[in-house]
C-alpha cells in the first residue's frame, strides 16, 4: 500500500496551501506539547539531583543524566519548531499572495469588461454635451425668473413719488383739525351781577350839558 493511498492523495498530486498549513499547525501543536512535557521532566530531574546531592550521589548523577537527555530532545524539538514555523509563515504568505493575485486578476477582467464598450473620445463628447445642456438650462431658468414689464421704471422716481404721497397725507391730516370741543369748556355762571345804575344827579348834569352844547 502506498503512502498516497493512506493520506487520500495520489502520488503526484500536491496538497493545497491550506492543507499544508493545517498539517504544519497540527505538528506545531504536537511538538509544543512535547516541549512542555520535556521542560517539566528537566525541572523534576533537577530537583531530584539537588535533593540527593549529598545523601545519595548515585541517584543524583542518574537524575542529571536523564536531565541531559531531556535537554537534548528539547533542543531538537525547538529546532524543528523553528523550521515548521518558518515553513508555515512562508506558506501563509504565499497563499495570501495567491489570493490577492487572483482577486486582482478577477477585478482586472471585470474592469476590462466594463470598459469594453467605452471610448475615451465618446466620453469627452458626452461630457461636453452635458455641460452645454447645463448652461442652456441655466439661461432658460434665468430668463423665466426675470420680472416682466418693470425694466424701464426708475426706482428713484418711485421713491420720490412715495415721499410725495406721504407728504400729501401728512398735510391732509394737519388741515383736518376741527374746532375744539365745547364739552370741555367751563360753564358761564348764571348769577352774573347786574351793572350798577347811575345816580340821578349825574344823569341830570349830563342832560343839562347836552342842552347847553346844542
Amino acid at each position: 500500500m502506498s503512502f498516497g493511498g493512506i493520506f487520500g492523495k495520489k502520488k503526484n498530486e500536491a496538497p493545497t496551501s491550506q492543507e499544508a498549513i493545517q498539517k504544519l499547525r497540527s505538528t506545531e501543536e504536537l511538538l509544543t506539547k512535547k516541549s512542555d512535557y520535556l521542560e517539566k521532566k528537566i525541572h523534576d530531574e533537577t530537583m531530584t539531583a539537588k535533593k540527593n546531592g549529598t545523601k545519595n550521589k548515585r541517584v543524583a548523577i542518574m537524575a542529571l543524566k536523564r536531565k541531559k537527555k531531556y535537554e537534548k530532545q528539547l533542543q531538537q524539538i525547538d529546532g524543528t519548531l523553528s523550521t515548521i514555523e518558518f515553513q508555515r509563515e512562508a506558506l501563509e504568505s504565499a497563499s495570501t499572495n495567491t489570493e490577492v493575485l487572483k482577486t486582482m486578476g478577477y477585478a482586472a477582467k471585470a474592469l476590462k469588461s466594463a470598459h469594453q464598450h467605452m471610448d475615451v473620445d465618446d466620453v469627452h463628447e458626452m461630457m461636453d454635451d452635458i455641460q452645454e445642456q447645463q448652461e442652456l438650462a441655466d439661461e432658460i431658468s434665468n430668463a423665466i425668473s426675470q420680472q416682466m414689464g418693470y425694466q424701464d421704471i426708475d426706482e428713484e422716481d418711485l421713491e420720490a413719488e412715495l415721499e410725495a404721497l406721504e407728504q400729501e397725507d401728512l398735510d391732509e391730516q394737519l388741515l383736518d383739525v376741527g374746532p375744539a370741543p365745547v364739552d370741555n369748556l367751563p360753564s358761564v355762571p348764571s348769577d352774573v351781577p347786574k351793572a350798577k345804575e347811575k345816580p340821578k344827579e349825574v344823569e341830570d348834569d349830563m342832560k343839562e350839558l347836552a342842552d347847553w352844547a346844542s
